[in-house]
């Protein structure tokens, strides 16, 4: 992605004298862009698939036309006798629509937009004006906002993306230095969620023995919650001095990241409660005197997939229930969807390792600061930002590294 502030060129036609050309007679002009044209030379723009009169190359996921002929479609196909037989596919049909139509929208006033600047740039080369400048400069760097979080939002393109998210932090091998890690990184997405203003619970956490928590569930709430957070599934490696090492030594330790799609009431996901064991237990850890003193905590357990999903952050065991039967929906539907990439995969004749696999990033605190992304290369010095919630960039590089990888497919 490049720079946020962009500035129009002038594409004017080679002259046929050699001699470079003059510069721009505007004293403002040529202090904010150093442009070179000639006299009654106007700005054209370049060709493109997202304009009305650009190319006629495929406009790929942002192809307005598209999306407003499967409108038209969506609208038709309601009035079909049958159409609201099947309540649960006729919702899903309509947020499609509704989807469709704010994301239409939304692109229509990024065009015009686009449009009145271009307009108001032309004046500008006419009759120069160091306030409309100003002006233009401020609307441009709001214009190339908007359009990059837009842009941003095409990569969230996967069925479950635009739902809430549950998110599951796994301490591996490496005792108390292991589950101190895992307690710092739900701290880094508890952050995280709060720059996005995603509503967080913990659904449930087993504490380490010393410090730190073995594992925690947390869900998280907003629209593309999913979208985002499913760029971090993976093992994440931590290199630092470790604090309960009385020697001062380095240690490497790894934390695995589960992400999944909250599963919702019209999701086809149905329980057998022939194939599920319920047990109730006493919750563990902190909290208040009616928590610790009944058996309100709930673990369901999938038996012919072994899926276990556990709540015990409620204050009642009708409570706790539900929220597990959340999780394990979340679960099974999770495990559906990695059976589907798992058949593409094989498809491709690519092989897939069991278990925990590859770490997808590192947080090296020592002896240099450094956060790098395996898979798409990035990285940064500032580990503070990082551990501080601050992870949009290094989101941003994987969705858009799949998605290359899906266009190339």
């Amino acid at each position: 992605m490049g720079s946020a502030r962009t500035t129009p060129t002038a594409h004017a036609s080679t002259p046929s004298s050699p001699v470079a050309r003059p510069r721009c007679a505007s004293s403002s002009c040529a202090r904010s862009c150093s442009r070179i044209c000639r006299a009654g030379t106007r700005w054209k723009r370049p060709p493109s698939g997202t304009w009305p009169n650009g190319s006629g190359r495929p406009r790929g996921i942002f192809d307005l036309e598209a999306k407003e002929a499967r409108v038209a479609q969506i609208e038709a196909l309601t009035q079909e006798p049958g159409f609201w037989d099947d309540g649960r596919a006729a919702q899903k049909v309509l947020r499609e629509a509704d989807g469709l139509r704010g994301e239409i929208t939304t692109w229509r006033e990024l065009l015009v937009r686009a449009d009145d600047l271009l307009a108001a740039v032309e004046l500008l080369y006419e009759a120069p004006d160091a306030e409309l400048e100003a002006e233009l400069e401020r609307d441009a760097a709001s214009l190339a906002t908007d359009f990059l979080r837009e842009r941003t939002a095409l990569l969230f393109s996967g069925e479950y993306d635009e739902r809430p998210a549950l998110l599951s932090i796994s301490a591996g091998a490496g005792g108390t230095e292991a589950t101190d890690w895992t307690e710092m990184l739900l701290r880094m997405y508890l952050r995280w969620a709060e720059r996005h203003r995603f509503p967080t619970e913990i659904l449930d956490q087993q504490e380490g023995e010393q410090a730190g928590l073995k594992s925690v569930t947390v869900a998280v709430n907003g629209r593309r919650a999913y979208g985002w957070l499913r760029a971090e599934r993976g093992v994440h490696r931590l290199v630092r001095i470790s604090p309960f090492d009385s020697q001062n030594r380095r240690q490497t330790t790894f934390a695995l990241v589960e992400v999944l799609p909250e599963a919702e009431d019209d999701v086809e996901i149905e329980l057998d409660w022939d194939q599920i064991r319920v047990d109730t237990f006493r919750s563990q850890g902190a909290g208040g005197q009616h928590v610790n003193k009944t058996d309100s905590a709930v673990r369901l357990t999938h038996l012919p997939t072994g899926i276990v999903a556990q709540s015990q952050n409620e204050r009642s065991q009708t409570q706790n229930k539900e929220m597990a039967i959340k999780v394990l929906k979340s679960r099974l539907l999770e495990r559906a969807l990695e059976e589907k990439e798992e058949e593409v995969r094989k498809l491709k004749g690519e092989h897939v390792e069991a278990g925990w696999g590859n770490q997808i990033r590192s947080y090296v605190l020592h002896p240099y600061q450094m956060v790098k992304d395996l898979r798409t290369g990035y990285e940064t010095g500032n580990t503070g930002a990082v551990l501080d919630g601050d992870l949009d960039a290094f989101m941003q590089a994987e969705l858009e590294r799949v998605i290359g990888e899906e266009g190339a497919a």
